[in-house]
């Protein structure tokens, strides 16, 4: 009994460690859209890592995202068109609030 339980703990100790330090690398990305129908998608790119998530009622929110400088674009509904907002600075650990984005005709 005492071989199975060292055997069991062997291999969840560091498993829990990996999942543990995965999260605290992470960041997240946030904000609104004006008018709230006027985008239905926002992605987020920064060299090969992309993110996306749908807008809900004009508000967004992308989750573990990847600490560096992205280019998020939101995807427009006619007649709005794609709107890109360059340089979006992610901080480990914290959520980046873009404020409002105003989308363009």
């Amino acid at each position: 009994m005492v071989k199975s339980f060292l055997k069991y703990a062997a291999c969840i100790v560091p498993l829990t460690a990996v999942f543990a330090f995965t999260n605290v690398f992470e960041g997240a990305i946030k904000g609104t859209v004006a008018p709230a129908e006027g985008a239905n998608m926002v992605m987020a790119i920064s060299g090969k890592d992309t993110i996306s998530s749908p807008i809900t009622d004009g508000t967004f929110f992308l989750a573990k995202v990847k600490p560096g400088i992205y280019a998020v674009w939101f995807k427009g509904v006619a007649p709005f068109k794609d709107t890109p907002v360059e340089g979006v600075a992610v901080v480990e650990g914290s959520t980046t609030d873009m404020g409002e984005i105003k989308l363009q005709q």
